[in-house]
């Protein structure tokens, strides 16, 4: 049987450590502030805004609440994040995704300054990460949760072969990235590879982030592998009281019967993003501080 890892314990040591960073910045020099923007009033988001909030609260970090309306346009919005920019007591902007539909994602992204992009999606960071020898100012939050899971669980990632199921611009291309920068040789598996299989199967280490439930199963995976299943999908299931549960990209009873290492959904990768949305805006606000 595979070794679960604990995603959530993993995700409290972090935050212990966070919180205790924040105390010293705290005392020593000012709070460190992120502020979440929010447009309009999609559930998911408002669900996903609210946690990393008290996420905040919990280690110290003041948060400064930006909630706009659904029907702000794209210039008001811009200005909302030049006012942020420009605002020393905050370290960190984080504009939860998605926008609605008339606005430019893209556009609303690159104009938060490099060094408050607490989400790591500018594309001076994403460029740095895919460069050798340069350093990102901030990583993408899930990506670097899934190579915290690996180190802390005593994975080795040098010299193995690392196969990336997805190819998004949160998960797939930033994670990929990162395993080559520590030295893995990656493959990316994705909607247009025939035979996907075949390839996951000779790897050390399969970062699963398709959004496809269930799709990774056990004869898939290579026997002692470190499985990491970034999958959120919801399934019918009529014993529970929502009527849906939530389950991987990962046939977990299958491949925990084959892999080295596996994480479980929920309670894998997802409390890792939050942590490493807090890791990230405390190292921005020391950096600010040593500026």
């Amino acid at each position: 049987m595979a070794q679960i890892i604990d995603g959530k314990a993993i995700a409290a040591d972090i935050r212990g450590e966070v919180a205790a960073e924040v105390a010293a910045l705290s005392s020593a020099h000012n709070v460190p502030g992120l502020a979440v923007v929010i447009v309009g009033s999609r559930k998911d988001s408002q669900t996903y805004v609210s946690m990393k909030r008290k996420a905040c609260a919990e280690v110290g970090i003041r948060s400064v609440h930006v909630d706009l309306p659904e029907d702000i346009s794209e210039l008001a919005l811009v200005a909302e994040v030049h006012r942020l920019n420009a605002d020393p007591a905050v370290h960190g902007i984080l504009v939860q995704l998605p926008l609605p539909k008339h606005i430019n994602e893209e556009k609303i992204l690159s104009e938060i300054s490099i060094e408050k992009d607490v989400d790591g999606f500018h594309p001076l960071n994403i460029g740095k990460l895919a460069m050798k020898g340069r350093e990102p100012l901030f990583v993408p939050c899930t990506p670097k949760g899934c190579m915290e899971l690996l180190s802390r669980s005593g994975v080795t990632v040098k010299g193995k072969r690392a196969v990336v199921v997805g190819r998004s611009n949160i998960v797939g291309l930033p994670v990929s990235l990162l395993l080559l920068k520590a030295d893995a040789t990656v493959s990316i598996v994705h909607s247009r590879t025939p035979d996907p299989e075949s390839i996951v199967r000779e790897a050390d280490i399969v970062i699963a982030a398709a959004g496809q439930a269930m799709m990774i199963k056990g004869d898939w995976i290579k026997p002692g592998a470190a499985v990491i299943d970034v999958g959120t999908n919801s399934v019918d299931d009529p014993t529970r009281k929502s009527g849906y549960r939530l389950v991987g990209d990962v046939d977990f009873a299958e491949v925990s019967k084959v892999a080295g290492y596996l994480t479980p959904v929920p309670g894998g990768v997802g409390p890792m993003t939050v942590a490493m949305l807090l890791k990230n805006t405390v190292d921005g606000a020391k950096r600010g501080i040593v500026e």
